[in-house]
C-alpha cells in the first residue's frame, strides 16, 4: 500500500486548509483510515481517523470541532479539512491505513499508531500567529 498526502502549507491562525492522501491499496474499502501529526519536537500524536464505510469518525479533543475528516472509497481518497486553524496544529501530518480494524473498531483502537501499517511521506502544515 502506497499512501500520498498532500495539501499542507502556510496559513495564518483563524485559516482552513485540506490536506488530501491518495491510497493505492486494493483494499482501500475495507481499510480504516487515520490521520496523525507530529510537531517540532514532539511524538507523533492521533489527530482523526474514520471507519470503511465513513459511517464513524473519531478526532482527538485538541481537534475536534475544529476538523473534519471524510473519504471516498470510489476515488480512493481520505482529506481532513481543518478549520480554526491555531500555531500549536504546526506539524507535519501524516495519514495512515490499517486494512485489519473491524468496522466496530472505535476510538480507542482507531487512535493507537501501532494498529497501522501504512504510512505516508507526510505533509507539512505551519500555522502563523
Amino acid at each position: 500500500v502506497q499512501l500520498q498526502a498532500s495539501g499542507g502549507g502556510l496559513v495564518q491562525a483563524g485559516g482552513s486548509l485540506r490536506l488530501s492522501c491518495a491510497n493505492s491499496g486494493r483494499t482501500f474499502s475495507r481499510d480504516l483510515m487515520g490521520w496523525f501529526r507530529q510537531a517540532p519536537g514532539k511524538e507523533r500524536e492521533f489527530v482523526a481517523a474514520v471507519s470503511r464505510t465513513g459511517g464513524s469518525t473519531y478526532y482527538s479533543d485538541s481537534v475536534k470541532g475544529r476538523f473534519t475528516i471524510s473519504r471516498d472509497n470510489a476515488k480512493k481518497m481520505v482529506y481532513l479539512e481543518m478549520n480554526s486553524l491555531k500555531p500549536e496544529d504546526t506539524a507535519v501530518y501524516y495519514c495512515a491505513s490499517d486494512r485489519n480494524a473491524i468496522l466496530t473498531a472505535g476510538p480507542t483502537y482507531a487512535s493507537q499508531q501501532e494498529n497501522y501499517e501504512s504510512w505516508g511521506q507526510g505533509t507539512l502544515v505551519t500555522v502563523s500567529s
